[in-house]
């Protein structure tokens, strides 16, 4: 259970309602329309692990947040991996012997297996059709694929394309090289008045892929920006990486730091239309696993929720054995679920603005509870106190609505036993969490309650 000691305008009365991220001007269209454009000027970047596509990706967002851009040099030992050599790409072709592109690298990023090994050759059809990746089932898409630690090479196209494939002589051309240089991450610290912190990671090694990952670069881009306007308790990190070996390079980098760490979130493929998606941390019942299921099991949100598993994205080496941090990973779809997955199907009109503000608003709940949570304690336990004569109770009986407004009283009385923070009684009662925190805020100031122990443990 969390809590903290960011209480004061709560030991002296009554706080303000839990502070939502932005500003009054930040409407959720609006903030889905920016998230959206940001997303979109991300779209065309051709990124990897490594590379140029990288640090362009970085120097857009770093237009943005106050974003520190950290190199990790080719051949690095980062636990039981290895940074690799740095790789850029040109240009990347097919050419009949008519000299028709079949295929074009300006076209589609996607086009090319990433990580490809250099090749400029004439073949026959035969000899190229062995590097040649499709998707049989989905014959009008381009597969994303990718070859980041085996030296080969490779192509991708749409399954009609490659059909329609005549016999002869092809020119190939992948102008890339793989150089000894450096991988590149960005982070942003907004800092609160503790050291304490919140992680909140996106990996962006995916090429041309709207909702994974551009949609979640974007919105924890502008989740950065909105939050410079806002007092915070904890810390809150904000980690732009390549998959894996990005978050690995950052755990080995600030592995004495990361104690620090208090709650996490990966996120990813936050613009579609699914879910809401939520995988515990490997702790399972970690406050941000407690948070989001009180988020996302209030109201009318069909939320899908998961446990723990070693597949997945950057939340599988936050939760390695040797961390064990509590970060989990929030998604709209889950990865591998929708049928636009790794895919160029997966493009900007996959992601909507309404979806990625729906996913913004989850956010932030999620930042609201961790906030403002803590642990109240029933100055008047033996039997219910007279709430009337305090003017929390409706004066005349059978009002359905204050009847519904009472639960939140009752509830917060009986479980304020110093053992129960606000975010327990709200997912004992089932009652949203806003309802709980309004609830003990009027008691608070009626004199009703008190500010239980400090419970610090993170988990």
């Amino acid at each position: 259970m969390q809590s903290h000691d960011n209480l004061a305008p709560v030991m002296s009365g009554i706080s303000p309602t839990p502070h939502r991220v932005g500003t009054p001007a930040d409407s959720e269209t609006d903030i889905g329309t920016r998230i959206h454009a940001l997303a979109a000027r991300l779209f065309p970047i051709c990124r990897s692990i490594t590379g140029d596509g990288v640090r362009e990706t970085l120097g857009i967002l770093g237009q943005h947040i106050d974003l520190t851009q950290h190199e990790i040099p080719t051949g690095t030992q980062v636990f039981d991996w290895v940074v690799p050599p740095e790789w850029n790409i040109r240009d990347a072709y097919i050419k009949d012997a008519s000299g028709r592109k079949i295929i074009n690298l300006a076209e589609s990023n996607l086009h090319v297996v990433s990580y490809s090994n250099p090749i400029h050759r004439i073949m026959q059809l035969s000899e190229l059709k062995a590097h040649i990746h499709t998707l049989p089932d989905q014959p009008d898409l381009i597969p994303y694929r990718t070859s980041y630690y085996s030296e080969q090479w490779g192509l991708c196209m749409s399954h009609n394309t490659f059909l329609a494939l005549e016999d002869g002589d092809y020119e190939v051309l992948i102008d890339a090289e793989k150089t000894v240089g450096h991988l590149t991450y960005g982070e942003y610290l907004h800092k609160g008045t503790s050291d304490k912190e919140v992680l909140l990671s996106a990996h962006i090694c995916h090429p041309s892929l709207a909702n994974d990952n551009c949609s979640s670069l974007a919105l924890l881009t502008m989740l950065g920006k909105t939050m410079r306007a806002r007092n915070t308790h904890y810390s809150y990190r904000f980690l732009f990486a390549p998959g894996t070996i990005g978050a690995l390079s950052w755990l080995a980098e600030n592995e004495a730091r990361v104690g620090r760490i208090d709650h996490g979130l990966i996120v990813s493929c936050v613009g579609d239309g699914g879910g809401p998606t939520y995988k515990r941390s490997r702790l399972g019942n970690a406050t941000i696993d407690r948070a989001m299921e009180s988020v996302l099991c209030t109201g009318n949100r069909q939320a899908i929720m998961q446990d723990f598993s070693p597949y997945g994205y950057d939340e599988r080496q936050y939760c390695s054995p040797g961390f064990n941090l509590p970060v989990g990973l929030f998604q709209r779809s889950g990865f591998g679920t929708f049928p636009e997955y790794h895919t160029s199907a997966d493009n900007m009109t996959f992601i909507t603005p309404e979806n990625l503000a729906l996913s913004f608003r989850i956010i932030t709940e999620v930042i609201d509870i961790l906030e403002t949570n803590w642990t109240p304690v029933n100055l008047f336990p033996k039997g219910e106190p007279q709430l009337g004569r305090r003017g929390l109770y409706a004066s005349l009986g059978g009002d359905k609505s204050a009847g519904q407004t009472s639960m939140a009283f009752l509830w917060v009385l009986n479980l304020a036993d110093g053992a129960h923070s606000l975010l327990d009684i709200s997912l004992r009662s089932g009652l949203p969490y806003t309802d709980i925190f309004h609830a003990a805020q009027l008691l608070l100031a009626k004199g009703l309650l008190r500010n239980g122990p400090n419970k610090t443990a993170k988990h």
